[in-house]
């Protein structure tokens, strides 16, 4: 019985490990700190009823502990969300002036009202594999229900006038590129003078200047805020190994809020030196990065109005003072678009954002899956195929791997010799258990082989295969990248189906009965692979392992067609070298599939 419990065992701790290990790291993260917390209903009951228009806004740095708490989304006093269903997004940035964004990878504008980028798209991205599909959408206008932009200004610590969202700036020009920023301007009627730059690289990262001039000899003091709010609660890949949600990078360490999180928390605050603080998609992202070398207040946020459901990130940096001559700035960055790792490397190193490649969720084996991912990109870059480099990485891991495998195979071999005495044994001893466990130990010690030898093995392997997992499953340069033949999109399931012949019935089967010939191939090696392995005598064992591949089979069916060609080539590499070694053993290839 032993070698039976030590295969159930790889193979629970193999599953184990494979799908819940992020799920386990969520649930036993530390919790934020006491105070940092406080729901909604809080919020509300601390929120006064006739506040300014600059209480819409982040509290200065120096009062966040004896302020009121303000809302969670910058609207104007009094008002609410109106159901803006009806209107389209081309109505709506029609309205009003607008500066023209206008980059190799961005398009969209930024409104004059306000000051807010709240019209994004990606110019080298579709929604679908057809070119001429929809690009990318990543900012929406705040006045529509699906809301998602940025917004920068100034929170007063006095009574005094500053910017707002209803601000009407006066800019130098009305088309900005990576060659060309744009100044905004306002004089307030009070002495100061607000001056606002924005400027952006070749890629997807802007640069926000807030100035602000004093011409009185009554100083002012005020801190400078960011925030980006999104209205309505995306659809999700529903996937527990992958992220999506709020998240942010305070003092060197990660942390991440589930929209269901911070629903049930309402508002949490954290105080950083630098750091980040963002909203991911799986493979975009929206996210605030103030200046590097300054403690700044942040916040995560959730508020609902009219059953909309709201998210904001914000922070607050340091107080400044504003007097006749003098002029505050501050200078902090925003990133939106895709989350290609190479790109978030380069701005760690450039603008000093640590640990910005986070932003993508490479899990508890970090050390291993970004090391995988650039070894990826490497043979795609002589290959120019994305599903060949993932054959030839796994080829690549299995040569690593191959004296723990043999040893592995070697053992299960070994235990494959013995199984017609094992038989006997147990025809012999069936009843008496404590007789049958001590003959077979006295058999193995016999003929030296150890049951435990051929799993410890594979357990260590199981972290470089989780991680290449992750690397297939996270990572935007998967996406529509083609492979062969019928597989157009490697981040896409398998298209065909059995159950209409793969295409020549004229039928669309649901979702789950779209077992494609990449699932079915995987399922026959892991069929195949199981046979080589020494079979359970009990028979309740041996059917469940019998149920294995045609469960694994229809589960991976709906997994991105990438991750189910790895499995199928690793199943079938570790077939072959695994009939070797039973060959090279004296195994007739009868006896190696009994």
């Amino acid at each position: 019985m032993i070698e039976n419990r030590n295969l159930i065992l790889a193979v629970v701790l193999s599953v184990a490990i494979l799908l819940v290990s992020d799920f386990f790291f969520k649930l036993t993260r530390p919790a934020p700190p006491p105070g940092t917390q406080e729901t909604a209903e809080q919020k509300q009951a601390k929120q006064p009823p006739n506040a300014s228009s600059t209480s819409n806004i982040p509290a200065p740095a120096s009062n966040l502990q004896s302020r009121k708490l303000n809302p969670a989304i910058p609207i104007p006093p009094g008002s609410v969300i109106q159901d803006n269903t009806a209107k389209t997004r081309s109505t709506v940035i029609s309205k009003g002036g607008r500066i023209r964004i206008d980059t190799p990878r961005l398009r969209g504008s930024i409104a004059l009202k306000g000051g807010i980028i709240d019209d994004l798209l990606l110019t080298n991205y579709r929604e679908t594999l057809d070119p001429k599909s929809d690009e990318i959408i990543i900012f929406t206008p705040k006045d529509m229900n699906n809301a998602y932009y940025a917004q920068f200004g100034w929170v007063p610590n006095g009574k005094f006038s500053v910017p707002n969202e209803e601000t009407i700036w006066q800019s130098d020009s009305r088309v900005m590129s990576p060659e060309r920023p744009v100044t905004l301007s306002w004089n307030n009627g009070e002495g100061l003078v607000f001056k606002r730059t924005y400027s952006i690289d070749a890629n997807y990262m802007f640069t926000i200047t807030q100035e602000v001039r004093g011409s009185n000899k009554d100083p002012k003091t005020l801190n400078a805020y960011g925030l980006v709010s999104r209205r309505g609660t995306p659809e999700t890949t529903g996937f527990y190994i992958l992220h999506e949600g709020l998240l942010g990078v305070f003092n060197d360490t990660l942390t991440e809020i589930d929209y269901d999180d911070i629903q049930e928390s309402g508002q949490i605050k954290q105080a950083s030196v630098g750091g980040w603080i963002g909203i991911t998609d799986k493979y975009w992202l929206a996210a605030l990065v103030p200046d590097q070398n300054s403690t700044n207040n942040t916040r995560f946020i959730y508020s609902k109005q009219n059953d909309i459901d709201t998210y904001q990130i914000d922070y607050v940096s340091p107080l400044q003072t504003v007097a006749a001559g003098v002029t505050a700035r501050a200078v902090n960055h925003l990133f939106v678009g895709a989350k290609e790792v190479r790109l978030l490397d380069s701005y760690e190193e450039s603008l000093g954002v640590k640990r910005f490649d986070l932003a993508i969720d490479f899990g508890w084996f970090y050390f291993l899956t970004k090391p995988i991912f650039y070894a990826l990109l490497w043979i795609n870059n002589h290959v120019l195929n994305l599903g060949v480099s993932i054959l030839l990485l796994t080829v690549c891991i299995k040569l690593l791997f191959f004296p723990l495998a043999n040893k592995s195979y070697a053992s299960m071999s070994k235990m494959k010799k013995l199984q017609p005495k094992i038989m006997k044994l147990r025809e012999r001893h069936g009843d008496d258990k404590m007789k049958m466990n001590q003959e077979m130990m006295d058999l193995y010690k016999k003929e030296k082989v150890n049951p435990a030898s051929g799993c410890l093995p594979i357990l260590v392997q199981i972290p470089v295969f989780f991680a290449l997992y992750k690397v297939l499953f996270v990572t935007i340069e998967m996406r529509h990248a083609p492979f062969f033949g019928w597989i157009l999109d490697l981040s896409a399931p398998d298209p065909t189906t059995m159950f209409n012949l793969f295409g020549i019935i004229p039928w669309s089967p649901p979702e789950f009965l779209m077992i494609g010939v990449w699932p079915l191939i995987m399922g026959a090696t892991m069929y195949l692979q199981q046979k080589l392995n020494p079979q359970p005598a009990d028979p309740v064992q041996a059917k469940i392992f019998m149920f294995l591949p045609l469960f694994f089979t229809f589960l991976l069916a709906q997994f991105p067609a990438g991750l189910v060609i790895y499995w199928a080539w690793n199943n079938l590499l570790s077939i072959l070298q695994q009939w070797v070694i039973m060959r090279r053993m004296g195994l007739t290839g009868k006896q190696a599939l009994q």
